[in-house]
């Protein structure tokens, strides 16, 4: 298997990975502007236009596009993240050519009628609802939002109550036209897909649509600032995340941050899940996690414990965070490795996945990487620099912390800071290593 790839004159990038032996493809656009794009009226209007493109356009109510795809045994959806937007369709092979009219139709024509407006304005206020009902989803909303004080990426993908109820056709419309230009856009497709046939279906929607400068959008630079959020809440458990400072898509660190959170918390071998759940019995779930952004990023722990464990279990999780510090095991390295090596060949082996990863590299990293040059950086990340990373990421830094639930024995933020402070004549000298 290997990517075709072809840029039109208006700037928009088609990748196609054919897998021969399936039957089905999967196939999208992925959009390179999502809830941390919006300006400052625009809280939620991202997440609002993905919907509001599936509610009609010139050729389509909203009723024929459910149809016309389940119609074939297809799906439709979409997604919308902090830095994208994605649209997405799964068919069998023959359907190819529905899947793309309907994908443009919807991003190219969409009406944006004022009563499917309102309907899916109410729609929204339930999600945020839901949203706010479910502590162990909201927990991390508000994780972000403390982690970026006061920033457009602190925000929630969902909007508030007010600022969805607000938005027009028209204000839907013109951030459409700022930020949905071809030359921010990849439409990508893996399966039972050909190349060529792909290309000349979406050049011929798309070729006449011309890339301007509104089009371009300069992001607001993220400021890591790091902070407390705590909401006591008559719940059964507590919901508690604790982060650090990240890396960055960019940076090669982000690949080694990567198995450092495995290692920490990516499965029931992992040290958290070892020490915290199984040794001590002070939660009933934990896991570690690293999210990056294009120019910033956070290293969370999540983990989930009643009301009279919730003392200890920070200044635990501090403890072993330290100690990732202080050394990591060859052993510990090559589980982990082996971990994301099966990650990432499995995710290939499902058409979905192959084409949002395809189109995420081409966005954020400008090429599509090959097996054998993420398994190369893979074999290239030892002990040595995942305790450097560990040092740089947790020693000195400013913690993250949102809890949600009976939180009152929670220790206070700086007491959780002062278990990872470090004096500058303490710590020890480090070289710092880009992995």
């Amino acid at each position: 298997m290997s990517v075709e790839i072809t840029r039109l004159s208006n700037g928009l990038t088609i990748a196609t990975e054919t897998m021969p032996t399936l039957e089905s493809a999967a196939l999208g656009v992925w959009v390179k502007a999502g809830a941390r794009d919006e300006a400052e009226g625009e809280h939620g209007i991202a997440h609002l236009l993905e919907h509001m493109a599936f509610k009609g356009t010139s050729r389509r109510s909203a009723r024929q596009i459910a149809e016309e795809i389940e119609d074939v045994g297809g799906e439709l959806n979409a997604s919308t993240s902090v830095e994208t937007t994605a649209y997405y369709a799964r068919v069998m092979k023959d359907d190819v050519p529905l899947a793309v009219d309907i994908l443009t139709d919807i991003l190219l024509d969409s009406r944006f009628d004022e009563e499917e407006l309102a309907r899916e304005q109410h729609v929204i206020l339930q999600e945020i609802g839901a949203a706010e009902d479910t502590p162990d989803d909201i927990v991390f909303d508000h994780f972000q939002s403390a982690a970026y004080a006061d920033q457009i990426l602190g925000r929630p993908i969902l909007g508030t109550r007010e600022s969805v109820s607000g938005f027009t056709p028209e204000q839907i419309r013109a951030y459409l036209k700022r930020h949905y230009s071809p030359d921010q856009m990849v439409v990508s497709a893996a399966g039972a897909v050909s190349h060529d046939d792909v290309v000349r279906r979406v050049e011929a929607a798309f070729g006449s649509s011309v890339s301007s400068a509104e089009g371009t959008h300069r992001r607001e630079p993220a400021v890591y600032t790091g902070g407390d959020f705590r909401e006591e809440r008559d719940l059964a458990d507590a919901q508690m995340v604790l982060g650090f400072p990240g890396r960055p898509y960019y940076q090669r660190d982000f690949y080694a941050a990567q198995v450092l959170s495995i290692i920490l918390g990516g499965g029931m071998s992992s040290r958290l899940f070892q020490e915290i759940r199984e040794t001590r019995g002070l939660c009933y779930a934990i896991s570690a996690f690293h999210w990056s952004f294009s120019d910033t990023g956070i290293f969370g722990v999540h983990a989930a414990t009643g009301e009279e464990e919730m003392a200890e279990l920070a200044p635990v999780i501090v403890s072993e965070l330290v100690r990732a510090t202080e050394g990591i095991t060859e052993k510990e390295v090559n589980r982990a490795r082996a971990q994301m090596r099966s990650s990432l060949l499995m995710s290939q082996e499902s058409p979905a996945s192959r084409a949002g990863q395809i189109a995420r590299q081409l966005m954020f990293k400008g090429a599509v990487l090959e097996n054998a040059e993420l398994l190369e950086r893979l074999a290239a990340i030892d002990a040595p620099r995942l305790t450097d990373l560990a040092a740089r990421t947790f020693l000195g830094t400013t913690p993250t912390l949102a809890a949600i639930g009976p939180v009152s024995r929670l220790p206070d933020i700086g007491e959780i800071a002062r278990g990872v402070a470090v004096s500058s004549a303490s710590a020890p000298v480090r070289k710092l290593v880009s992995i």
